[in-house]
């Protein structure tokens, strides 16, 4: 390296002696110049091979072949205070705490990082969505990892562990239980099941409501049997029942569709008029069309003619 160098020095003193010009004053002023040429032999040292010689270089041990700045200190490209070449996160953004590899911390080690992570302690194995919160595949608001039934239709309300609420306990859920504080069973829509005395007066309505012949007009005959259908009515506010009409074949089947309908109506009406809830009761006329016996006799005939009776829930 070659280099040229001048210096311009100015001097005072105050001892005339100090110069080669001697005036009557002691005191006197001088100015040197000089110019001169500068030979240095060798490239300055440079010991770790950064490219930066030492003297300017203030991470002088910088690891071989690590990209560096002016200095001579490795790059850290996102400024998370690891150096690029061993950075394995170098797109980390800024003020994002990193772990030694400079990658963001992840404390429950679930995948997502902490600045991520909406649930930051999630259980060690639990599967989380890309929020870091653990999956909950049916949203019912119970994560997988603790619901116990995990596929829950959606909407349906559930209780702890995940499961359909079942107020009255009966293995019916209550979106299912149509008698959801009482306890039934799932062959009723958990409802409870029809009592057997409930069956016995049924049975016996089938023939004990007598009409006048061929009108709806209920014989008085029949009064007793409908008041222990308004009582089982009473004594079971899940029952909703459904009332039959039938005739036999005899006549008109357009007529005995008629008059199997009117008779069913009169005896929603009676019901209705003794105190059961006319909107627990439905009537239809089925004519001749479901006869249960045999039309060409006499005991056939009179078994076809009936009100049947049928709880729904």
């Amino acid at each position: 390296m070659i280099a040229l160098q001048y210096k311009f020095v100015y001097n005072f003193t105050n001892h005339d002696k100090r110069d080669n010009n001697y005036s009557n004053d002691d005191n006197d002023a001088f100015a040197e110049h000089s110019l001169g040429v500068i030979f240095s032999f060798g490239a300055p040292i440079d010991a770790d091979g950064d490219g930066v010689s030492d003297k300017l270089d203030k991470c002088p041990n910088t690891t071989a072949g690590a990209a560096v700045d002016a200095i001579g200190c490795p790059l850290d490209s996102d400024g998370d205070g690891v150096p690029d070449y061993l950075d394995k996160c170098p797109n980390t953004p800024k003020g994002v705490a990193v772990d030694a590899a400079g990658c963001p911390i992840d404390t429950d080690g679930d995948g997502v990082a902490d600045y991520l992570d909406k649930c930051p302690d999630t259980p060690a194995g639990v599967k989380v969505d890309a929020s870091g919160c653990a999956l909950d595949s049916d949203g019912d608001g119970v994560p997988d990892n603790v619901d116990k039934c995990p596929d829950t239709t959606k909407g349906v309300a559930v209780d702890v562990d995940g499961c359909p609420l079942d107020r009255d306990g009966d293995g019916v859920p209550d979106y299912m239980d149509k008698c959801p504080d009482v306890k039934g069973i799932a062959a009723n829509k958990g409802c409870p099941e029809v009592k057997a005395e409930t069956k016995k007066i049924f049975a016996q309505a089938l023939q004990g409501i007598q009409f006048e012949s061929g009108k709806d007009v209920i014989k008085k005959s029949s009064f007793s049997i409908l008041n222990q259908v308004v009582k089982v009515m009473k004594e079971n506010p899940s029952y909703n029942l459904e009332i039959n009409g039938h005739t036999d074949s005899q006549g008109s089947a357009v007529k005995n569709i008629e008059l199997s309908q009117k008779r069913a109506d009169a005896v929603k009406t009676y019901l209705s008029k003794s105190g059961v809830d006319a909107s627990r009761l439905t009537s239809k006329g089925f004519g001749q069309t479901v006869p249960v016996a045999d039309n060409a006799t006499a005991a056939g005939r009179a078994k076809n003619r009936r009100v049947e009776f049928k709880v729904n829930f």
